[in-house]
């Protein structure tokens, strides 16, 4: 790849910021829960399916814990998967989290709610008041299905309309955030993602004067090329092109919005990351001193800043093309 990377000219990322990419005082954990998913979507970065089984491990999650309980700088905690809710320390997590007076973002794809074993998930997300945080690639029924299954749009319909019949989308303590995904490129007529307030709009009016379904902000999501997506990309033979877009488009005044620069990203094997774009090509975060962190690294340096500089790779290009694109949407 990297033959053709020079060939196609493309600034490495670090040398296009021209400084390091520092740590600000960390304030938001993002957990990743484990590889289990009811679903097997077509763009997942995580490669997230039925037939994956790694999951967090007990001691894992007693260490969060103790880590969630020891530092009251953590504001948010961010619990993604898979579907977070099939593994392994999703409900202790979210009552430690809860106990402490912080916020818990659940990264549901909530098809899981008709899943056995799982249907009072509507309920317990509205008693914790848990902010649902839904990737609904688009409004029409055929773009989704496409990227996510047959039947996944309908079901979305049906459990949105659940979590509506429960307050979210109206209650202030109950909010539900949509995530727009744009399709996969299939050839090199890429695109950046659409305006977010304007799209926003459009999905509002559409689902409420279809389905009566409220919901209150849409993010839209730059499809990075990792995971699937990269996979996707290099059987077309695009995928250098794609990131030469990106670098092409890339906008400066994203940098300091990017979500790796107040939050650690951690996998269900506790090894810290700057983000989840790294935990999922393995680039592990370290120390000043290059010693790999773990949480129970952390534990033992008694500090959750123990990071300088953010360790960055091409695909950094993608959540800083156009407004940029992180897991609360566009950043400029």
């Amino acid at each position: 790849m990297q033959s053709i990377t020079n060939k196609l000219n493309i600034t490495p990322f670090n040398k296009k910021i021209n400084s390091p990419l520092t740590k600000q005082k960390i304030t938001v954990l993002q957990i990743n829960l484990g590889r289990k998913c009811n679903l097997a979507c077509t763009h997942c970065h995580v490669e997230a399916s039925p037939k994956r089984t790694e999951e967090l491990s007990p001691e894992v999650c007693q260490q969060l814990i103790e880590l969630i309980n020891r530092f009251p700088q953590i504001k948010t905690v961010d619990l993604t998967g898979g579907a977070p809710e099939m593994n392994y320390g999703f409900r202790p997590l979210v009552e430690a989290v809860k106990a402490q007076g912080k916020e818990v973002i659940v990264r549901s794809n909530l098809t899981i709610f008709f899943e056995p074993g799982y249907e009072d998930l509507p309920e317990y997300f509205a008693r914790h008041q848990l902010r649902v945080t839904a990737s609904l690639p688009c409004y029409l029924e055929d773009n989704v299905d496409k990227q996510r299954g047959a039947g996944v749009y309908n079901n979305s319909i049906k459990a949105m309309q659940k979590l509506n019949q429960l307050g979210y989308g109206s209650d202030p303590n109950l909010i539900i955030d949509l995530v727009y995904n744009p399709p996969l490129p299939t050839n090199t007529n890429f695109f950046l993602t659409p305006n977010q307030q304007k799209l926003e709009q459009d999905y509002k009016s559409y689902l409420a004067e279809h389905f009566k379904i409220q919901f209150n902000n849409l993010f839209t999501i730059t499809n990075i090329p990792i995971g699937r997506t990269k996979q996707f990309l290099k059987r077309r033979e695009i995928h250098a092109n794609y990131l030469q877009f990106l670098a092409e488009n890339y906008n400066p005044a994203t940098l300091n919005n990017v979500m790796c620069r107040n939050e650690l990203s951690i996998d269900y094997l506790g090894n810290v990351y700057d983000c989840d774009f790294n935990q999922m090509e393995g680039i592990i975060a370290s120390t000043p001193e290059n010693e790999k962190l773990t949480v129970a690294k952390l534990l033992e340096l008694n500090n959750l800043d123990a990071i300088a500089e953010i360790k960055t790779a091409n695909y950094c290009y993608g959540c800083t093309a156009g407004t940029g694109s992180s897991c609360g949407g566009s950043l400029v």
